[in-house]
């Protein structure tokens, strides 16, 4: 049987997205919140490193063509 309902836990997931490009981050994140996920939005990979050691994400998305890392 399949259903619509939303998978127990996913409001409590959090997806970082790491981009040098603010429009990629801004529409991906967008998408993703409307599924239910908690975004956090990094311009480059050494931002990312410094906030994610501190408060690690569930997932991360990296562009791998950025500048800076």
């Amino acid at each position: 049987m399949m259903t619509t309902d939303e998978p127990e836990g996913i409001s409590d997931c959090t997806i970082a997205l790491v981009d040098d490009d603010r429009n990629i981050l801004t529409s991906v994140s967008i998408a993703l919140q409307a599924e239910g996920f908690r975004t956090r939005l990094y311009p480059d990979g050494e931002a990312a490193l410094k906030a994610l050691t501190a408060n690690p994400a569930d997932l991360g998305i990296f562009d791998i063509k950025m500048p800076r890392m």
